[in-house]
């Protein structure tokens, strides 16, 4: 046996390659936000997470640009050690204040934060209690955590929830997690029962706002906020690369819990810090989300529009409910790379989601919009989509 083995063996790539509806790993050319270039071709761009738009924003690549010149391209080192700058502690802070919380501890990518974070908190007497749907890093995270013991629900399913912690010891320690937004469904996570379940059988909470963040509640904290719970959740966690227009991560919440994160997970210690243009980038896209509200409103606007056209032409949504994550269900991974393809020729760039990261009998194109697409994009993605759609025949 060679450990090559299952590299020679895995054609799925190639084989979709030969077929021509490969749609991965495409090059872009040019990025504009809602539009991109490829191949010397403008795109419509329906597949991004820079929700508030903000990737291209002045304000945010001057900042970029003037961390860089100050700080060099690279801080060469971890957080732990000589790696860490006055513009991460300044971050830290202003996370903390955004999101109301005691302290909040940057790492250097969303996955990182979750692996770093959950991994640290569970030990052998701990149990970590997901919902099926989780993020990946989720997935990662707990994988990571050796010695704990992992349950799954189905997903945002308060009565598998309660069912679960019902059959739970309750001597041990139980941490709950789920995503906000969840990244793929569009739909948002029951925090009410969850609360209730989460107080009932004595477990903490902690919630992944990487796609609520700038997305949803008033001030744009996340599915927390806008659901009235946020002194009720123990944890938050959240990316810098959708609405922040960054990369990096943080977890966010009491300030003893952060300390320990910050002196106890290896991704934080032994990985490299985020670099300046990169923590000035989130810094000043923090400003600006809580200085340009409007963004937020209209990110809603576009999302809910969205939805009631996509269901008005006989799209299976799904239970995407309020947020500008929109699947089209097609339910087959080889009329998925079809339909793909054949939007993309149109000038459509969405995205082709197959198993592993869904279900085997979910395949779908996601879409996910941006607060600066304007209406004639939005009408055009909706006449493309309805033309391509009634050809492959997926509706």
């Amino acid at each position: 046996m060679d450990i090559f083995d299952k590299c020679f063996n895995f054609t799925r790539a190639r084989e979709t390659r030969e077929a021509g509806i490969y749609p991965y790993f495409t090059p872009l050319s040019g990025n504009d936000g809602p539009r991109v270039r490829i191949d010397g071709r403008e795109i419509i761009m329906i597949g991004s997470n820079n929700y508030l738009g903000l990737t291209h924003d002045p304000r945010v690549v001057e900042a970029a640009i003037e961390a860089t010149k100050r700080y060099g391209t690279s801080c060469s080192g971890s957080r732990f050690l000589n790696g860490t700058l006055d513009l991460h502690v300044e971050l830290e802070k202003r996370i903390a204040q955004f999101m109301q919380r005691e302290a909040a501890l940057v790492f250097s990518t969303g996955y990182m934060t979750n692996l770093g974070a959950l991994s640290t908190l569970a030990g052998s007497n701990d149990i970590i209690i997901m919902d099926k749907a989780d993020h990946a890093s989720i997935y990662a995270g707990t994988i990571a955590a050796l010695r704990a013991t992992i349950k799954r629900y189905n997903h945002n399913d308060m009565d598998s929830l309660e069912s679960l912690l019902r059959s739970l010891p309750e001597d041990k320690g139980k941490i709950i997690v789920s995503d906000g937004v969840f990244s793929m469904e569009g739909d948002i996570v029951k925090l009410d029962r969850l609360v209730e379940l989460a107080q009932k059988y004595r477990a903490r909470i902690y919630i992944d706002e990487a796609h609520g963040v700038g997305v949803l509640g008033k001030n744009g904290r996340g599915s927390c906020e806008l659901l009235g719970l946020e002194d009720k959740v123990d944890l938050i966690m959240s990316t810098f690369s959708k609405s922040l227009a960054s990369l990096g991560g943080f977890i966010a919440g009491p300030e003893a819990v952060i300390d320990y994160i910050k002196h106890k997970a290896s991704p934080l210690i032994f990985s490299a810090a985020p670099t300046p243009a990169a923590t000035a980038a989130a810094t000043k896209s923090l400003e600006i989300i809580q200085e340009e509200p409007e963004r937020i409103t209209r990110l809603q606007y576009i999302a809910d529009y969205m939805l009631k056209e996509f269901k008005a032409l006989g799209f299976d949504t799904g239970v995407s409910n309020g947020t500008p994550i929109i699947p089209l269900y097609v339910r087959n991974d080889e009329r998925t790379f079809i339909f793909w393809h054949r939007l993309f020729d149109e000038g459509i760039y969405a995205n082709a989601v197959i198993s592993p990261a869904v279900p085997s009998d979910e395949a779908l194109i996601r879409t996910s919009f941006m607060s600066t697409h304007t209406d004639d994009d939005l009408n055009r993605v909706l006449d493309i989509m309805h033309k391509v759609a009634k050809e492959v025949g997926i509706i």
